[in-house]
């Protein structure tokens, strides 16, 4: 799947998301090694610790279905002039399919783009390796 393909693909579930408290629609598509592409958008709640990024839901959503997952490409939108990268958590989750070979591109309503990977959004990610003796 091309790049523009799953940009279109995270802006168009951005419209789907449940913001009503930030009225920030983000939305997110991911390209699992398997060459399957979900996508998932923000869901505020109330109790603000309970909201989940899109990034998350769409990896939710790829667990749900294939059960492990590799990733290759995480896209994320957002209603800005400039593009933002993962919070922290969907980072360290990210990294959790595949650690640092995952791609990371950032896309917004301008055409500015951040094209980064996951090792650079978080060096010296905590995993797996960390649980060994």
């Amino acid at each position: 799947m091309e790049l523009s393909e799953l940009k279109e693909k995270a802006k168009e579930v951005a419209k789907n998301a449940h913001a009503p408290y930030s009225s920030f629609r983000v939305g997110s598509a991911i390209l699992t090694r398997s060459g399957n592409v979900y996508v998932g958008c923000n869901v505020e709640n109330t109790s603000y610790g309970l909201t989940t990024c899109a990034e998350r839901n769409a990896i939710a959503s790829a667990v749900s279905t294939e059960g492990k997952i590799e990733l290759e490409c995480v896209v994320v939108y957002t209603p800005t002039e400039k593009p933002a990268t993962p919070c922290g958590v969907c980072r360290q989750v990210i990294q959790e399919f595949n650690g640092s070979d995952i791609k990371v591109h950032c896309c917004c309503d301008s055409d500015e783009v951040l094209d980064t990977s996951i090792k650079k959004l978080l060096p010296e990610a905590f995993n797996l390796d960390d649980f060994k003796k």
